[in-house]
């Protein structure tokens, strides 16, 4: 399969999960960001793992509790936070900063080296998902701490899984961290929130979408990508995210979409487009030397 339709396929995982926002807003006001993130990570990885009928080995299981937490207790537990508190654009824009972060735990945790566009792209990803927000953003401090964490646990959760990638199916790697980071919400979901809200129909279609399609099916997508693509190139594809919000904001909410704002587009999709150059491209900023005796998997990048 080409370079071009796994970037394709990878991008079609931060398209959706632009949606979360509006969803947990509209269709899960009032709830516990724990408790939606608990139920959005359980059902899908207890579903797949009904699935693949597969454990894990002793040996992993380490690994998987750390791979669950980065990638879904902390994360979505954060981003929910910053969901609830801010606005779909602001906080899906504070999470834009991962693909830069992802950029040197690259070069630190994989031997690998730093690419000079990869660094512009990241940065030219910030600058234009900022735009995207249009002079009405309103910020709250707690929220912006909770979506800057948020982008630091997935983005050293991309690293690991690219650097921990065990032989089996990806439909299997992902029940494993789905039920892993479900679990690990548990009891912080009922410490925070004991008394749990009745659920409605429409909250209950909320939540079959969030945990169904944008959790189990939209990870399956984004672990293949991390498995073919370089790190950098796949969490930049995650500054997409933001752009959905923004879209499905002035479509469906009414908000404004300001020439700004269409500009801050403009520069966010020429960003990934060029963000997306292979790693054989010439230009590099040396940062790491990999490791002797490295794998040579761990330096592609």
């Amino acid at each position: 399969m080409s370079r071009t339709t796994d970037i394709a396929l990878t991008a079609i995982a931060p398209a959706i999960w632009g949606s979360s926002y509006i969803v947990t807003t509209q269709f899960l006001p009032a709830h516990s960001p724990f408790a939606v993130a608990l139920l959005r990570a359980l059902p899908a990885g207890l579903l797949l793992m009904l699935l693949v009928r597969q454990l894990p080995p002793r040996g992993w299981i380490g690994r998987l509790l750390i791979l669950g937490a980065l990638n879904f207790a902390v994360f979505w537990s954060l981003l929910f936070v910053a969901a609830y508190r801010l606005p779909g654009g602001v906080a899906a824009t504070v999470g834009a900063v991962q693909p830069l972060i992802v950029v040197f735990l690259s070069a630190v945790a994989l031997g690998t080296q730093i690419r000079l566009g990869a660094v512009l792209s990241a940065l030219g990803g910030i600058v234009g998902v900022a735009l995207l927000l249009g002079p009405e953003a309103r910020l709250d401090w707690v929220g912006v701490l909770a979506g800057l964490g948020g982008a630091l646990s997935m983005a050293v959760g991309v690293v690991l899984t690219r650097k921990w990638r065990p032989d089996v199916p990806l439909v299997t790697f992902t029940a494993w961290q789905l039920t892993a980071g479900g679990l690990l919400m548990m009891p912080v979901a009922w410490l925070a929130a004991p008394d749990w809200p009745a659920l409605s129909l429409i909250n209950l279609a909320a939540l079959a979408w969030l945990s169904l399609i944008g959790g189990a099916l939209t990870y399956i997508l984004w672990f293949r990508g991390l498995a073919r693509i370089e790190p950098a190139a796949v969490s930049l594809l995650g500054i997409l995210s933001p752009l959905t919000a923004v879209i499905l904001g002035w479509l469906a909410l009414g908000e404004s979409l300001s020439p700004v704002q269409g500009l801050g587009a403009i520069i966010v999709l020429g960003a990934v487009w060029i963000g997306q150059r292979p790693a054989g491209a010439p230009r590099r900023l040396r940062f790491a030397q990999p490791r002797c005796g490295a794998k040579a998997a761990t330096t592609r990048s």
